[in-house]
């Protein structure tokens, strides 16, 4: 999960849990459980993602190959 959809689980877990009824739905769905779960989705995706961030950006180094231009020997 990258920064941006984590940004959008905390965002829609705020709406839900401050802007809407919690008993929009009756007492079988609360709302604000659902969002505090929301936000708390997204809060360890964007600790997760920058984290994880540096050990992608390492990945094209490992992959860099040396040539040199000798032709083979016969």
């Amino acid at each position: 999960m990258g920064v941006g959809v984590s940004i959008f689980f905390l965002t829609l877990g705020a709406i839900l849990r401050f802007a809407i009824d919690p008993n929009v739905f009756g007492n079988a769905v609360r709302m604000d459980v659902i969002g505090l779960i929301f936000m708390i989705v997204g809060g360890v995706g964007v600790v997760l993602s920058i984290v994880l961030a540096p050990k992608r950006g390492r990945t094209s180094e490992d992959r860099l190959m040396h040539r040199e231009n000798n032709p083979p020997e016969v």
